[in-house]
């Protein structure tokens, strides 16, 4: 009797949840046919939030409506649902456990409720397999230190666009954390133990805040970082050793600050580094030798400072560069600048930085400029009313390529420079930078270094040159 009395419950129970499970689509929503259908109810002019989404929905989106107030559990049980979207409605309170009731919640989107303003330390109690949640651009002045701290799974965090003077403290040990954006807000400094504890942090942006000040050791717990933007902020100057221990870096973007000089100790551990930019700054003077250390490098910004000579022995040892930004700077086109017009020559590259002086050939592109020597060394450009004239092909024959290489490789070869050669390695391939465009590398040839030797890589180089 028992038996048949469990049966008939388990057969009831089966009932409820067919019935529960194909529950019809709200009549102001979308829904797609699949049984784990996707429910489309954004634009529908909601003043609160629906009760009768279908059970088996995996994705609800309820964008640029109306809503106001999330109450606790707002959502009922919908165990199969994957994905929320509450972009762009009115939302000024979340109860506490409003989420309650999603345990297979893995994206939660509430960017651009700018009414928010606070959330409760149990705002998110419930989604302990919540990846993605973006908070942005709700007027967020902080969140609660522990607002986190059940949700263990989280990959992705939007933050950007709100009103932070710090870095949160609530991102603080979240080990799970891969990808953290902070762009646009107020934040003014980088401290120590700002970002303690993301070990496995892979991106970071923070880019468009107030940083003037970076603590020596406030990257030290990123060692997996590839990507870090900070970019138009306030630095006009940065720790000795600021991004030590970030081995894996592959892309730093530091243009748009105040920064005077490149240090030779800045870029000593980013051997994995491609994109660099130091543009938009008020660079005048670079250490010799502040990327040397930089083999991987395939696009390196430099324009839009206060540059006036680039001088071979910042690239020593020369290591290649698959383009170079140096567009919107005061050059001054003297020997110093030589080799870098020998360059162009050889490669028959884009020929396009002006020179500001001297005066007898400012206005001119250094790829016209002639330097002339006497006694084996370079005479500067005559700092007098004279006119330098790019010369006729009767009045002067150009070497041929090879002619000039080999003319730049002696100097590279020169005892003053170099002592020794070792293995060669040709290392590099087509790749894109950021923005997708392509990127021709050429042979790469490399000497290592040992104890005694010095290394040296022949320059076999892509540089392009824009003046915008």
């Amino acid at each position: 009797m028992q038996l048949i009395i469990l049966n008939v419950v388990f057969l009831a129970a089966l009932r409820v949840s067919a019935w529960a499970c194909s529950r019809s689509c709200p009549s102001v929503c979308t829904c797609t046919r699949e049984r784990s259908c996707a429910v489309f109810c954004d634009r529908a002019s909601l003043p609160r939030v629906l009760r009768d989404f279908p059970c088996g929905a995996s994705a609800i989106n309820l964008d640029k409506n109306n809503i106001r107030f999330l109450s606790e559990k707002a959502f009922g049980t919908l165990p199969a649902l994957r994905s929320l979207s509450l972009n762009h409605n009115n939302i000024s309170f979340i109860t506490p456990g409003a989420f309650k009731g999603l345990p297979h919640l893995t994206e939660l989107k509430l960017a651009h409720n700018e009414y928010i303003k606070y959330l409760h330390t149990r705002t998110f109690t419930g989604l302990k397999r919540l990846l993605k949640l973006d908070l942005s651009n709700c007027n967020l002045l902080n969140i609660p230190d522990r607002i986190f701290i059940a949700v263990t799974a989280l990959q992705e965090l939007a933050l950007w666009q709100n009103h932070f003077r710090r870095i949160p403290g609530a991102v603080r040990g979240t080990e799970s954390l891969t990808r953290l954006y902070l762009e646009r807000n107020r934040i003014e400094a980088v401290a120590y133990n700002s970002l303690q504890g993301l070990g496995n942090l892979k991106y970071l942006n923070l880019q468009d805040n107030r940083i003037g000040v970076i603590h020596d050791k406030g990257f030290k717990d990123c060692v997996e970082l590839e990507y870090l933007y900070l970019n138009d902020n306030l630095l006009n100057k940065l720790p000795q050793f600021a991004f030590k221990g970030l081995r894996l870096l592959k892309m730093l973007n530091l243009g748009g600050n105040t920064l005077v000089n490149v240090s030779s100790t800045w870029f000593s551990d980013l051997g994995e580094l491609e994109v660099l930019y130091l543009d938009r700054n008020t660079i005048s003077h670079i250490d010799e030798g502040a990327f040397e250390n930089l083999t991987s490098l395939i696009s390196l910004h430099l324009n839009s400072n206060n540059l006036t000579s680039l001088p071979l022995a910042v690239f020593q040892p020369v290591y290649f560069i698959g383009r170079l930004y140096v567009f919107r700077n005061p050059w001054e086109c003297d020997c110093k600048m030589e080799w870098l017009k020998e360059w162009m020559d050889n490669y028959e590259l884009v020929r396009d930085i002006p020179c500001a002086s001297p005066s007898s050939v400012a206005g001119m592109d250094l790829g016209e400029v002639l330097f002339q020597s006497a006694g084996g060394a370079c005479l500067d450009p005559v700092e007098q009313n004279e006119t330098v004239s790019t010369p006729s092909p009767t009045e002067w024959t150009r070497s041929t390529t090879e002619d000039r290489f080999s003319n730049l490789i002696s100097k590279l070869l020169s005892p003053k420079l170099y002592q020794d050669t070792g293995n060669i390695t040709e290392i590099f391939r087509n790749v894109s930078d950021q923005s997708g465009v392509n990127l021709s590398a050429a042979a790469n040839v490399q000497l290592h270094p040992n104890n005694t030797h010095h290394h040296i890589v022949f320059p076999v180089l892509l540089l392009l040159f824009y003046n915008v």
